[in-house]
């Protein structure tokens, strides 16, 4: 067993800190007590027991050893709830769930009460509505009307909302409606205002008859699901331009071509697919949960050529890990402990594809890379299909085997129902770092600001490497690409490399698709992909973009428009800032302020914030001048730790105030401060009470138009510093810290931390 390893685990420093800060232990004051290779060995430790299950005489020692390598070689990473949980006390390793909801108020709430014992031990959860009967329908058990899919899925948002999931993961669901449901019109339009529904992805299931219908340009049924007859129809085309439009907008609803979906269910005896996990790609029956991993395909090069004999050894350990990870699993309920059992579904993916691609010298946006992805994850899948029945040799078929495709003569025998997926890895490639998934760079450099508020440019590695070696490299080359992230503009880099490394605002959506249908080609399940569009991309390219991802076979799609969304960090170029207007206050050291003493009656207004802690109260007072004197702030919610805070700013506001510090430099102080309750105003997100004290000062006495470029400076400035240009991608601030949020494989990421919103 191997007991020195730390100093040869390869860690980025943000590798360590994402560990840190989500993985490792920790004792009751927070303090981390497990090192990286010590987490990487209980997981190894805990999974191998599973072995003895099947064979006393089994050397869990050696399968240890196996599994071990396999993670801190960083060639493979399970999902992060079996890195968290595995070998200790939760123990749930698995990622996402499907819950069914059938129409009755019962199963509603039957639902919700399970979905929060789900989220409450790390899990995403998955939901179609499409049982529910339509708004304003007869309900003849009460002789009411029906409140409709939409009204239940912000119910089952306000649930997920109030249970926090531990520190380590946040509750993350995806609401899917039938094409053909009767109130499908007010499903896609239900995120159209970003502060609605925020712990939901929404994605409509589309039939391929519907598409065929969008091509005629013919009308289809709208059908009551409790009823089973038609209500009404609609011009297909009319509904498809409406989903597209809605996702131009903001990203929402995604689609999900469910026949593609059912095409390749193992076990339609047991039941059709309806609904998939919160990110798209696993497509799962009520009640199953899947385990997740991936191989990190950056790993899997030497000396400029994919090493197969590598790959093949790394799936064959991911497979025997993943289905070990079922047996050792403490399922949050006893339905999903059944039906996962009796399915064994696994979902091996991969990540680091771009990076694999730079090793290759091969462009992200060529047939060659169109070719590597559909020979790499053909080899994935063949190599998984041998293990799996070697497994099944040993262990057994999975229990519904004779109720499945497989059960036929001279038909492969697996171990598992499933065997590929390809999932989000948000967090697990900071952790072996490398590129996330099967999507391009984002950016070859960028600013990252460090504890001590000094911002320092990151590289990519494998870019560095190549340009110290072609002796282009430089500081201020650096610099510059962290303005754009890219290097397609610059004479000094030459063309051959910026033919390599390309980002993705590079690449064109076309690219995007065939990429994830190539990969989609070998895979059992979906394929988490962003299909990245520029700005001021057109409806007609979203829906040219959709249509083909139809054609090509894809099972689903998300596209993402730079900047559509109201929370998106605001990437405005370089702002130069009016030092007469930047509020410095320049005071000699030796210099006393002597703060104004208050006269008997001052005049104010009261405004109110609302907050993540209640509503807030800030009241300002000026002075007979009309200048800023003192404020004072009530909570809603009164009494506390909290109220004493309150009165602690509003005298050091107040202090400031009378000592005539200038609005704007107590602004920028309070302002984006955050706590882990940010809320929503009509102006935009308010991280803390502190933020809402600024934005109520700022409303109150600043200059509109002037607080407006402050805004934007400011947002800017917590993604990349004083100055720089659009990095595309970016959707808002991390909660955590500070960092720039991006819309990845479905999910909201930070790549500085491992925040995911979704899980």
């Amino acid at each position: 067993m191997p007991l020195s390893v730390d100093a040869n685990l390869k860690l980025t420093k943000n590798s360590k800190k994402v560990l840190e800060r989500r993985y490792l232990k920790k004792d009751l004051k927070g303090k981390v007590i497990e090192k990286p290779y010590e987490l990487f060995l209980r997981v190894a430790k805990n999974i191998a027991q599973a072995d003895c299950s099947y064979d006393e005489g089994a050397d869990v020692d050696e399968t240890t050893n196996e599994f071990f390598s396999a993670m801190t070689d960083l060639g493979f990473l399970p999902n992060s709830p079996t890195l968290m949980n595995a070998g200790r006390d939760l123990q749930q390793l698995s990622a996402c769930f499907v819950l069914p909801i059938e129409d009755s108020m019962e199963s509603i709430f039957e639902t919700i009460k399970q979905t929060s014992l789900i989220h409450k031990s790390g899990g995403g959860t998955g939901f179609s509505f499409s049982r529910l009967r339509p708004k304003s329908s007869q309900v003849k058990s009460t002789g009411g009307v029906a409140s409709g899919p939409v009204s239940f899925l912000k119910v089952f948002d306000a649930a997920t909302q109030a249970v926090k999931q531990g520190g380590t993961r946040r509750g993350a669901n995806m609401g899917i409606l039938r094409i053909d449901h009767p109130d499908i019109l007010e499903f896609i339009t239900c995120k159209e205002n970003d502060t609605d529904i925020n712990n939901f992805n929404i994605s409509v299931t589309i039939t391929d008859d519907f598409m065929e219908r969008v091509e005629k340009d013919e009308e289809y049924e709208l059908i009551d699901p409790h009823t089973k007859k038609t209500v009404k129809r609609l011009k297909a085309r009319e509904v498809f331009n409406k989903i597209v439009k809605m996702a131009w907008k903001n990203g929402e609803p995604g689609i999900i071509f469910i026949d593609r979906m059912n095409q390749f269910n193992p076990t339609p005896k047991i039941g059709l697919y309806e609904s998939t996990n919160p990110c798209g790609e696993q497509i799962l029956l009520p009640y199953e949960s899947c385990n997740l991993g991936s191989v990190n395909l950056s790993r899997m090069v030497t000396d400029g050529e994919i090493d197969w004999n590598r790959l093949s050894k790394t799936v064959k350990t991911a497979v025997h890990f993943l289905d070990n990870v079922i047996d050792m699993n403490k399922f949050p309920l006893k339905d999903i402990e059944e039906m996962t059992s009796s399915n064994r579904k696994i979902g091996l993916g991969v990540m680091g594809f771009a990076d694999m691609l730079i090793k290759l010298g091969i462009p992200y946006n060529a047939d060659d890379a169109v070719s590597i992805a559909e020979k790499v994850m053909k080899f994935v899948r063949d190599e998984a299909a041998i293990t799996s029945s070697e497994l099944a040799e040993k262990r057994g078929t999975f229990p519904n085997f004779e109720n499945s495709i497989y059960n036929v003569p001279d038909g492969p025998k697996p171990r598992n129902a499933t065997l590929t997926t390809i999932a989000p890895t948000g967090s697990l490639s900071i952790i072996a770092g490398c590129s996330s998934g099967i999507e391009p760079l984002f950016a070859l450099v960028y600013y990252k600001e460090v504890m001590d508020k000094e911002r320092l440019p990151e590289v990519n590695e494998e870019f560095k490497r190549v340009a110290e070696e072609r002796g282009f490299y430089s500081e201020e080359l650096m610099k510059k690409i962290a303005k754009t992230g890219g290097i397609q503009d610059l004479i000094e880099v030459p063309q051959e490399i910026k033919r390599v490394f390309i980002t993705s605002h590079d690449i064109s959506p076309e690219w995007h698709i065939k990429i994830q249908a190539a990969f989609q080609r070998y895979t059992d399940n979906a394929v988490s992909k962003t299909i990245n569009f520029p700005q001021e991309a057109t409806i007609s390219d979203i829906e040219k973009t959709y249509k083909l991802a139809f054609k090509l076979n894809c099972k689903g799609v998300t596209i993402y428009r730079d900047k559509s969304r109201e929370e998106q960090v605001l990437n405005v170029g370089e702002v130069k800032a009016d030092k007469a207007k930047a509020g410095k206050v320049e005071q000699a050291y030796g210099e006393k302020i002597r703060p104004k003493p208050r006269p008997t009656v001052v005049k104010g207004t009261t405004t109110k914030v609302g907050t993540g802690c209640g509503n807030l109260y800030v009241t300002i007072n000026e002075d007979e001048g009309g200048h800023p004197f003192e404020v004072f702030m009530q909570m809603g919610k009164a009494g506390g730790c909290a109220a004493s805070q309150l009165e602690a700013i509003g005298r050091l506001v107040s202090l400031a105030f009378r000592s005539g510090i200038d609005v704007k430099a107590i602004v920028d102080q309070l302002r984006g401060i955050r706590c882990p309750s940010p809320s929503w105003e009509k102006g935009g997100r308010i991280f803390s009470c502190s933020d809402a004290i600024a934005r109520a000062v700022e409303k109150r006495l600043c200059d509109q138009k002037e607080a407006k470029v402050t805004n934007k400076q400011t947002d800017f400035d917590i993604y990349m510093g004083k100055g720089g240009v659009k990095l595309g991608n970016v959707v808002g601030v991390c909660p955590d810290c500070g960092g720039a949020l991006r819309h990845v494989e479905g999910c909201t990421v930070c790549r500085a931390c491992g925040y995911s919103k979704c899980g």
